[in-house]
């Protein structure tokens, strides 16, 4: 009896000694969102928290205004870890402010980037290439697939929110003038597949397209300077407008992405607020990522085993060394 009672009081006493991590963590529900940048890094985070921060750590199916939305009105999920903020700018600024949720840290480093795009090694022989005057002075390079007298500039697919700023950039680059047709690739994977077909050829390419994606970890390809800079308040008034009257030469603004939490998740789990606000990629290493789970058709929860195997010295600036033994242990008994 003695043992037992006293075997009970140990147990008591561990119980408020040990760590309160897991209990503070509890239970994390984490929005899975639908592109693949956003379900690799959502599982990488549920992984992290899972087996370094002993959190009991769940992927939910998001969307971007509909987890929004929902992390304002009713606290769920907990974390969005790929959240495209402009899409609903002011409503996030107004559950900051209201205390219901809390900007946790920056995802992309570079942003969601769209811009207008050439081949590296049209660069590589080249360099002027690397600009729009350049790519002016040597239209005759970007062949148009249809009409030889022609250049051709591919922009985005009709129905696309990105037709509009490339038909107005078109316009305000004069590209017309050098000899240029805006093409329409038909769909996403029209455009994708006019830049493969062009580096399998080893031919001129010049249009639209956005970062991080798969494309673009697959073709190395060299964003056009503009020679403009960035006007952010021109782009959102005029550029993306249908109506823009007189479209001036401006690069695309970043977009801002980020991890959104809630606020009561904020203040239970301090220690990973620490580790989303150190987690970061930058968009050429998502590009390669992208590329190898297309190439071997691997979901999110597969890529993050090839993440944390070969990009050690990446995740381990985001944990501290307690944490990051944990989760190599983890890691070593897949």
């Amino acid at each position: 009896m003695r043992k037992i009672i006293s075997s009970s009081i140990l147990l008591a006493c561990a119980s408020f000694t040990m760590p309160a991590v897991a209990s503070e963590c509890g239970k994390v529900t984490i929005a899975d969102m639908s592109w693949s940048s956003a379900t690799l890094i959502a599982n990488v985070d549920r992984f992290i928290l899972e087996h370094g921060f002993d959190c009991d750590a769940e992927l939910v199916p998001g969307d971007t205004q509909a987890t929004g939305a929902s992390m304002i009105e009713k606290g769920q999920p907990d974390l969005a870890p790929e959240f495209w903020s402009n899409a609903m700018r002011e409503a996030l600024n107004k559950g900051v402010e209201e205390g219901r949720i809390r900007y946790a840290g920056t995802t992309l480093t570079d942003g969601g980037e769209e811009a207008f795009w050439v081949p590296a090694y049209m660069v590589e022989k080249d360099p002027t290439l690397a600009t729009l005057a350049g790519v002016k002075a040597n239209a005759k390079l970007f062949k148009h697939p249809e009409d030889p007298t022609k250049s051709g500039f591919m922009g985005c697919p009709a129905g696309w929110n990105c037709q509009i700023s490339t038909k107005n950039l078109y316009e305000a680059m004069n590209l017309e003038e050098a000899g240029f047709e805006l093409l329409d690739p038909g769909s996403g994977a029209g455009l994708s597949g006019s830049i493969a077909k062009a580096y399998e050829r080893g031919e001129g390419w010049f249009g639209y397209y956005w970062a991080p994606t798969s494309v673009l970890g697959k073709y190395k390809m060299v964003k056009v300077d503009l020679g403009s800079g960035i006007d952010e308040e021109h782009f959102k008034n005029c550029t993306t407008q249908e109506d823009c009257l007189d479209p001036k030469v401006t690069m695309y603004p970043p977009s801002i992405v980020e991890s959104v939490v809630t606020e009561s998740f904020a203040k239970r789990a301090p220690e990973v607020m620490e580790y989303l606000a150190k987690r970061e990629f930058k968009n050429e290493q998502m590009n390669v990522l992208l590329a190898w789970m297309e190439d071997q058709q691997a979901d999110g929860e597969y890529t993050v085993e090839h993440f944390l195997t070969n990009y050690e010295s990446t995740w381990t600036q985001w944990v501290d060394a307690p944490t990051a033994s944990k989760i190599k242990t983890a890691l070593a008994a897949l």
